[in-house]
């Protein structure tokens, strides 16, 4: 059959446990040659009966699926499910809840959630130390709170949580755009000059025009960088010097985490960040298939385990 193109599609190409497993390994092995992923061997044995293949060599795990090695390795739902999930994950522009998974795909909200968060997990993108602004290009930088909002809290909630100052009450998140490339964020801890100047030596390129807002954490920059700056007490657009690109990333942002995700905590805060990011760097030249052929690319190496999730990574249950 002709590989899907839209959700519909999908759900008909995907609805053959073989379709599923000829679209995976066709990307996992592009040269057609599948090797185990315990030893490396090639010599492995197809079982069309239980849809595994068998490792000529004789050790541990032997036996593996499609899944092992992956995003769901040692999980017992089904790849029809996987691929609907994924599909819906990477293409709904402004996220999708784990209940709606739940709902479509016939599974508990804790399996859905579970599995979009390892979604999540796929759709990462290592920077591998690079650097934005390289080639003369402009980069925008600002920073902005994630958090719920006080009015929306039960009194006993606000009381709790509820200091008075923002940098405690809320996530700071700090962005970096490229214009015409790509966006990045990072979790940092306050918004003073000793937490947001590191981050930008860390991603941004020596020597390239940098735009800033008038936050006092940013001056002195100009020794390094082509610091120009914004004042939004007097205007948001000064010629090319504007934030106003990074400004539509961070609403977009907000949209998917109070619109769809309504509470998201500070320890998983980073993983939807990364969804957001994903959407947004591949949102032009490439279609729903694309990025859906984008995320399956990812899976391979990559594992999370739901006590590494939950943060219970070493608890020990006493019978």
């Amino acid at each position: 059959m002709r590989e899907p193109k839209s959700l519909q599609e999908a759900i008909i190409f995907f609805s053959n446990p073989d379709n599923c497993i000829d679209y995976l390994a066709i990307r996992r092995w592009p040269k057609g040659i599948v090797t185990c992923p315990t030893c490396g061997s090639k010599k492995v044995k197809f079982s069309e009966k239980r849809r595994t293949w068998t490792c000529s060599s004789h050790h541990a795990k032997r036996e593996f699926s499609i899944k092992i090695g992956t995003v769901m390795e040692d999980s017992a739902i089904s790849l029809d499910k996987w691929m609907l999930a994924t599909w819906m994950g990477t293409n709904c522009k402004n996220g999708i809840s784990s209940y709606e998974i739940a709902r479509d795909i016939k599974v508990t909200q804790k399996s859905a959630w579970f599995m979009l968060h390892r979604i999540r997990l796929a759709m990462q993108d290592d920077f591998f130390g690079s650097k934005l602004g390289g080639g003369g290009s402009e980069v925008e930088v600002d920073e902005t709170y994630i958090g719920g909002k006080a009015r929306n809290m039960h009194k006993d909630v606000k009381q709790r949580r509820i200091s008075g100052r923002i940098q405690d009450d809320k996530s700071t998140v700090m962005g970096f755009l490229e214009r015409g490339g790509r966006v990045r964020t990072e979790i940092v801890r306050d918004r003073y000059k000793t937490s947001l100047q590191p981050m930008i030596k860390k991603h941004v390129e020596a020597g390239a025009a940098l735009y800033t807002d008038a936050h006092g954490a940013y001056s002195g920059l100009t020794d390094e960088y082509q610091h120009q700056v914004v004042d939004h007490a007097v205007q948001y657009v000064d010629g090319r010097v504007h934030t106003n690109t990074l400004e539509n990333f961070w609403s977009l942002v907000k949209r998917g985490l109070h619109g769809t995700y309504i509470s998201v905590e500070p320890f998983h805060l980073f993983r939807y960040l990364d969804e957001q990011m994903f959407r947004f760097n591949n949102r032009k030249n490439i279609d729903d298939a694309g990025r859906f052929d984008l995320v399956i690319s990812q899976i391979v190496g990559k594992r999370l385990t739901f006590a590494e999730l939950t943060g219970k990574v070493g608890e020990t249950t006493i019978h």
